[in-house]
């Protein structure tokens, strides 16, 4: 089964025909586990309504309406400074009832020196009118979004004109990933669902549709997705172990302080190993992809090579991809926390001490285990890829492109 670029027949030998049954069979199987998983676990639209309305993001009355920045104060030289002279805004509102209007807010300092100047759009906190006087506003944040935009534009603009129609299916595969996170997943782990589990369905849909969608359907894909399965499931199941047994509570950060007031019944621990596998996802697929694409590469050149040649051969490629990945991981996370990392090499203590705290420990909690997921699923795709690619006249023919199914 599966399209053929050639008419004539190949003679597929019996163990790689077995070996790809096995193969398909178990991404078939995985699939319908992973549908079924969505099915039980999507959330209940009605339910989630209910846990947002029980939260107000402000005061009744209260909007954030925009306003162009018309002039910007010096900032203050410190807080002694502080005063109507300095760190202080015009901001003429361009929306909602007060349109038109120019108001005087206080900035945070930090806003003051990062370069605002005027025709900004800021994002103000417009305090409805009452009987102790008229309405009133408050500087809330710089609106970024045309900046963002810009730089998404960019970004997606570079991307198809190096890759091509491979980049442009790669987009579209992130935008299901973002809807499948934004749609699926908050949801679910919002009502209460297993955080886990709602990790791995999630992911692992989110990796059926990526996979295929950017590289192709064709067994060397398919061997990349079930390497991937592999590596998500060890990441998983090591991630909820290490959470369990460092004793961490998922509640490290103020944004972490803020989700427990407002949703404290949630599995803070259990977030977090969903968060360790959501981490661990695109770094996966990268050394899945590039294991089973060596193995393939590597057939087509050398049709004869035995299989444990093969497997050596690709493995020398998969030990320099692990060890330039693996700081890819673990500076990806140090600089994501590079301001906490400053203030604990302020505190005089131990270094044992201060990897020992809730904020260190998580980070490298996150790194450890996403390393040793991928690390393992390098031997564990290169085996796979070996026996599928064997020595059968297709793959060499299709000069490593794997395009037959079966």
């Amino acid at each position: 089964m599966g399209a053929h670029s050639h008419s004539s027949h190949v003679d597929i030998p019996p163990s790689a025909r077995g070996v790809r049954a096995v193969l398909l069979g178990f991404l078939a199987i995985v699939a319908l586990l992973v549908g079924i998983g969505l099915v039980m676990l999507w959330p209940d639209s009605a339910k989630v309504d209910d846990v947002k309305a029980s939260q107000d993001f402000a005061a009744p009355g209260v909007t954030f309406p925009k306003g162009d920045v018309v002039s910007v104060q010096p900032a203050c030289a410190g807080p002694a400074e502080a005063g109507p002279d300095c760190d202080n805004i015009v901001v003429k509102v361009t929306e909602g009832k007060d349109s038109g209007t120019e108001a005087t807010v206080q900035v945070p300092p930090e806003v003051a020196k990062s370069g605002l100047r005027a025709g900004d759009r800021v994002v103000l906190q417009r305090i409805p009118e009452d009987d102790s006087g008229p309405a009133s506003f408050v500087y809330y944040a710089i609106d970024r979004s045309p900046s963002l935009l810009l730089l998404t534009g960019i970004f997606a603009l570079v991307v198809v004109a190096v890759a091509w129609l491979r980049g442009l299916l790669a987009l579209v595969g992130l935008g299901f990933a973002g809807v499948m996170v934004l749609v699926f997943m908050l949801p679910a782990l919002l009502t209460g669902e297993s955080a886990p589990l709602v990790a791995f369905v999630g992911a692992a849909a989110i990796m059926y549709v990526v996979l295929y969608l950017a590289h192709g359907i064709s067994l060397r894909t398919s061997v990349a997705l079930a390497g991937t399965l592999v590596g998500l499931a060890i990441t998983a199941g090591l991630g909820i172990w290490a959470v369990g047994q460092s004793r961490l509570t998922g509640i490290a950060d103020e944004g972490g302080s803020v989700l427990t007031s407002v949703a404290g019944d949630l599995d803070f621990p259990g977030l977090l190993a969903c968060s360790i596998v959501l981490a661990g996802l695109g770094v996966l697929n990268d050394v899945t992809i590039t294991q089973a694409s060596s193995v393939w590469e590597l057939r087509a050149a050398a049709p004869s090579m035995p299989r444990w040649r093969v497997w050596a051969s690709a493995m020398r490629i998969g030990r320099d991809h692990i060890a330039s990945t693996i700081y890819t991981i673990v500076f990806a996370y140090v600089g994501a926390g590079l301001s906490l990392l400053l203030i604990l090499s302020l505190f005089d203590q131990p270094m044992l001490a201060l990897v020992g705290t809730e904020e260190i420990a998580e980070e490298i909690v996150r790194s450890l285990v996403s390393v040793i997921g991928l690390v393992l699923a390098v031997p564990v795709t290169t085996v796979i890829a070996v026996l599928v690619a064997g020595r059968s006249p297709d793959v060499i023919r299709d000069g490593g492109q794997g395009s037959h199914l079966v």
